[in-house]
């Protein structure tokens, strides 16, 4: 599809496209839709917040957010939920806390400089007389130090604490980030988000987006795309998110782009992803934000010490790996969409841009599957699979 082919096509209508599966494009009025979030509320309402602009890393960037309600087949207006017109406002995470209460937590940063990123927390309130529509209280930042990232859902530890997953780009004195000391970490808040404190992973250099879910034998395991376009990587804790080990590596690829990981109802894990890494292209670019075009004459940051972070490789296909072993293992992979997945320009005006990526997912209580990506970087798309989709042999890769 075209750049303008898409966006006729971004009208929220949700269709069958074969039996069990239905399909959308979200509606946006922005040339750029990016890093889509799935959130579903106690009524069933479905929630979906991503970021929008020109260009990653302008400052035209903002939080977005549609909402389809049960019983519809079309995905509300989009509405705009952040309001900084100084920042690039990204990485949009919905969380709804054991009082109720539904907050957006987001990242804010000057320009492509990561290392300078701030996570904002704010009030998300739905209009009791049209329930699509959300409006945003004003927020705040987090106590926590610059250079914090987020992509994954928050999770309530045994005691009550708050646990929000982080990715630290770590600032080097007179140098742009690369993502060459990118480490993992964990904010903590013990009273409802007011104040936070920062817990370092042991030796996760590399390790980013973090994904954290319940084992069914108990302890939980986290998972990470890695800078390094290697391989998705697996840590543990034994005590409620309390301490991790060391990341290791899995059997599935990944090509320095995001992943997301859940326990289905039946307690197999389910993890989407890109299931390609370095090893199987040889695209490649400068960095990621190599297009914004603005004067920095910094050099880059030097690895030493760090990784060498690999950008470029194509961001396609779309699958779904199961596991039944905690996310030891992947054999399963089910294909949701495949394509180019060419990801060397940002650019979602011309057509350069094929990828599909930074995807989402969760299981509804009737067993649905419901799934968002980034389509072209011109639109979020959202697929829905019938309950069954896990057992589907169609599509089935391995």
């Amino acid at each position: 599809m075209s750049p303008d082919e898409i966006a006729s096509a971004m009208t929220g209508t949700v269709r069958m496209v074969a039996t069990g599966r239905r399909e959308a494009f979200l509606p946006s009025p922005m040339v750029q839709n990016h890093a889509s979030f799935l959130h579903l509320l106690a009524d069933g309402t479905l929630i979906c917040a991503w970021f929008g602009g020109s260009l990653e890393g302008k400052s035209d960037i903002s939080i977005f957010a549609s909402v389809v309600v049960p019983g519809s087949d079309v995905w509300g207006p989009p509405q705009r939920l952040s309001f900084d017109d100084a920042h690039s406002e990204q990485n949009p995470v919905l969380f709804t806390a054991p009082d109720g209460r539904l907050w957006l937590f987001h990242t804010s940063q000057p320009s492509g400089n990561q290392d300078e990123c701030r996570i904002r927390m704010a009030e998300i309130r739905r209009d009791q007389s049209d329930t699509t529509r959300l409006t945003a209280e004003t927020g705040g930042y987090l106590d926590l130090p610059k250079g914090c990232f987020i992509r994954a859902p928050l999770t309530v530890r045994n005691d009550g604490a708050w646990l929000l997953p982080i990715f630290r780009c770590v600032q080097r004195p007179g140098q742009k980030w690369n993502g060459s000391h990118d480490t993992a970490a964990v904010g903590i808040s013990t009273d409802a988000g007011k104040t936070w404190r920062l817990e370092e992973l042991p030796q996760s250099t590399g390790c980013v987006h973090m994904s954290p879910v319940a084992l069914p034998a108990g302890g939980h395991a986290a998972f990470f795309r890695r800078r390094q376009a290697d391989f998705v990587y697996r840590s543990e804790s034994a005590d409620d998110g309390r301490s991790w080990s060391v990341p290791e590596a899995t059997n599935v690829p990944n090509n320095n782009s995001s992943i997301a990981v859940i326990r289905l109802k039946d307690g197999r894990l389910a993890m989407i992803c890109n299931p390609v890494n370095a090893a199987q292209s040889g695209d490649r670019r400068a960095s990621l934000y190599d297009e914004l075009g603005e004067s920095d004459e910094r050099p880059d940051a030097d690895p030493t010490g760090g990784c060498v972070p690999v950008w470029g490789v194509p961001r396609a296909p779309v699958c779904v790996c199961i596991s039944d072993d905690g996310g030891l293992s992947f054999p399963v992979r089910i294909l949701i969409e495949d394509g180019p997945g060419t990801c060397l320009s940002n650019d979602s005006t011309d057509g350069r841009n094929k990828e599909m990526s930074y995807p989402s997912l969760l299981e509804a209580p009737d067993g649905t599957l419901h799934l968002a990506y980034t389509y072209h970087r011109r639109a979020i798309k959202y697929v829905s699979l019938a309950s069954g989709w896990a057992d589907a042999t169609d599509g089935r890769i391995g």
